[in-house]
């Protein structure tokens, strides 16, 4: 008989589901919460041409050793990509997860995402990846 999804059998060891039914060394059928196989660092998946990036902190500090006070400090221009849509029919992607990148001053719509701070925007912003 199978279990509630119906994508596996009593008789199995373990269920591929979240919620899965395994039975003990009696043969007693239970219910048991599995974990999942694998998890996502982000739960954001861009779609098309879009990606999702974590700007690099804002420069504290110039060159010459001043401290930049929180008012005047500049919208940084790079980040990291953290996901990637599929790309267009025509074109695939050139970014990747990881590649430092930079981008537009104004490029992006930010968002706020489980306490982060993230920019989704088209791959066409980006100007050049480091």
């Amino acid at each position: 008989m199978p279990c509630h999804f119906m994508k596996c059998n009593f008789d199995k060891k373990t269920c591929l589901n979240p919620i899965g039914i395994v039975t003990d060394s009696q043969g007693r059928r239970k219910f048991q919460i599995l974990k999942p196989k694998y998890t996502m660092a982000l739960t954001i998946k861009p779609i098309g041409d879009r990606v999702v990036i974590e700007a690099a902190a804002a420069e504290e500090k110039t060159a010459s050793g001043l401290y930049i006070p929180d008012t005047a400090k500049e919208k940084p221009q790079r980040g990291t990509v953290v996901a990637v849509g599929n790309g267009k029919v025509d074109e695939p992607m050139t970014v990747k997860v990881g590649d430092d990148v930079l981008y537009g001053k104004y490029a992006g719509t930010e968002i706020t995402h489980e306490g982060k701070e993230y920019l989704i925007m088209r791959e066409s912003d980006i100007f050049a990846i480091l």
